[in-house]
């Protein structure tokens, strides 16, 4: 093929082969990083201050309306799974991402329809107010098609967008790095206008425009995405991963008697220099998980009847060394996928843990003026706004240099100093929890409701935690695309996803856990009603300590991971 066209398979909007110098690359990614940016102001504006609109304005109480929350929210992050496997064997991530935003923005229409309509919104007097049945339905149905929408988002675009850089092509495959560095940084400025004017909107002028200004960002966000359509580069689908995956188990259990040669060329592949499997370049064998290479290997039982010729009419019997290379591929991952869990649950206490410990401390900021516990989150996000340009325009030239490494750092490495920076995180919160017991017991201020420690004192905890999101977050989104097979990028991008939903079930049980053997005795416990009587401290002493642990497991599970070789062109 014409080296004026790219060697990965991509397609052009039109289904022509995909010309490098109309399409892809920073071109495209343009209209795929403000539509991204859109977006997460659309979700975050939507989802940060939900809590206080169903408990107030859906006359729920605290217990309901955070169930209601964490319900949908766990959902939002199941729902990739969904979209993933569409993307990957039917539609690819152009259309699924199209048809999704259609959903998407239905949900966001009702929800603020029924913020802002007469007869669709509760009735009000003052702060107290009444929603009815058929109102609450209406909220409901609203949130869960944005649910049902966002599933196909969230594990495409970021797939979708590294697909506008050529892997074969060395100049272009450094520029992918950086791709992913500036995609998570246009989240969180999307993030931050989101928990800081969007939440303000809210409370002070209305639901209606609060869900209203979100849902026009969200609406300019789709003319963005197919405004780009024409630069952008389109990765076919490559059939059901689940159902290659499944043929390589099955036929390796067919023929668990067979001895596996050990000349690897003796196992089945085409001889094409592509794939079988649209949309996806050859995979070449690695002497790992050598159980599943059985599906690969051809039994020759007569002249007349063989596995190759039965493989040719049924992949359940015999299957390509590129099919059993998936399979293993998606195994490896595994591991790095579960060590994320234990990051995520650190991730997710700005949310929670650090709001409670706020509450308790001096959140005035001048005479007039009160800060709200929750809003210091917004040190994470300038965090992650910092320390994404100076990683990508200082930290990565630098490493390079010492490395030799043109990302600076593997993407192991990357996630291993993040994961690394995040016990600091949970030490940092340690240590002024510990400052703040101490204050309390000097001055017996056990049942004060808050302590004279400035709030700003948490700073260097929230900015720990976004400077390990940068590390580990970011290097997470480009492990699981660069890493996952050709054909399964957006299963394996949506796989990366389910740590944060994960994370977030491991704090809870860690909560769950923590306070039923601590207020066992009368005791008031780790995580009391009332902090000062309790020992938060603890608490976080635990997550850093199980951060520890997990960060050696993950060395180990770094130095044996094998990186992924891929041969020949997509077809």
């Amino acid at each position: 093929m014409d080296s004026e066209y790219t060697q990965d398979g991509t397609l052009d909007i039109h289904k022509k082969p995909a010309n490098k110098n109309k399409t892809g690359t920073w071109k495209a990614c343009r209209f795929i990083l403000v539509t991204e940016c859109c977006e997460r102001l659309a979700y975050y504006g939507m989802s940060t201050n939900l809590v206080n609109y169903i408990e107030k304005h859906l006359s729920m109480g605290n217990v309901a309306a955070s169930n209601s929350v964490t319900n949908w929210s766990g959902t939002c992050y199941a729902t990739p799974l969904i979209g993933a496997f569409l993307a990957d064997a039917y539609l690819g991530r152009y259309w699924t991402i199209a048809s999704f935003v259609v959903i998407y923005i239905s949900g966001m229409t009702l929800l603020t329809l029924s913020a802002s309509v007469p007869g669709l919104t509760p009735t009000c007097h003052g702060e107290n107010c009444h929603a009815t049945g058929g109102q609450i339905a209406i909220t409901f149905v609203a949130l869960y098609l944005i649910a049902l929408g966002t599933g196909g988002i969230k594990p495409c675009v970021s797939s979708f967008g590294a697909d506008q850089f050529d892997d074969t092509d060395e100049e272009e495959k450094e520029s992918k790095s950086s791709f992913f560095n500036w995609f998570y940084f246009v989240i969180n400025v999307g993030a931050m206008f989101a928990a800081s004017v969007l939440v303000w909107i809210q409370m002070n002028v209305g639901w209606g425009w609060g869900f209203g200004v979100p849902t026009v960002a969200m609406a300019l966000a789709v003319l963005l995405f197919f405004a780009g359509s024409k630069f952008y580069r389109l990765q076919k689908p490559g059939g059901s991963p689940i159902t290659r995956m499944l043929q390589v188990i099955v036929a390796s259990f067919r023929k668990s008697k067979v001895t596996v040669p050990e000349d690897d060329s003796l196992l089945y592949e085409i001889h094409d220099a592509e794939s079988s499997i649209q949309g996806s370049r050859k995979l070449e064998h690695t002497p790992k998980l050598t159980f599943f290479d059985r599906a690969a290997v051809v039994v020759v039982e007569t002249e007349s009847n063989n596995d190759k010729k039965e493989g040719a009419k049924s992949g359940w019997k015999l299957c390509t060394v590129t099919q059993v290379e998936e399979l293993k591929a998606l195994i490896g991952l595994l591991p790095v996928w579960a060590s994320g869990i234990v990051f995520a649950a650190v991730y997710s206490q700005f949310s929670t843990m650090f709001v409670l410990q706020g509450n308790t401390m001096d959140r005035s900021m001048g005479p007039n003026f009160t800060i709200p516990s929750a809003s210091l989150a917004l040190f994470d996000i300038l965090s992650v706004l910092f320390w994404t340009p100076v990683y990508d325009q200082l930290i990565v030239p630098f490493a390079r240099k010492f490395t030799g490494n043109e990302r600076g750092f593997t993407q192991l490495q990357r996630i291993g100093i993040g994961l690394l920076i995040s016990i600091f995180s949970m030490v940092s919160a340690g240590i002024l929890e510990v400052a703040r017991l101490s204050y309390v017991r000097t001055h017996n201020l056990y049942d004060a409701e808050e302590v004279p420690i400035s709030i700003f004192w948490q700073v260097p905890q929230y900015f720990f935690v976004g400077c390990a999101e940068v590390f580990t977050f970011v290097g997470q989104l480009e492990f699981f695309y660069d890493q996952a097979p050709d054909a399964m990028r957006s299963l394996c991008s949506a796989l990366a996803l389910t740590t944060v939903a994960l994370g977030n079930y491991l704090s809870t049980l860690l909560v769950t856990v923590v306070t039923k053997v601590t207020t066992t005795g009368g005791r008031a416990g780790w995580i009391a009603d009332n902090l000062n009587r309790g020992h938060l401290d603890y608490y976080y002493w635990l997550l850093a300590v199980l951060s520890f642990l997990n960060f050696f497991v993950y060395l180990w599970i770094a130095k044996s991971y094998t990186y992924k070789k891929a041969t020949g062109h997509a077809l």
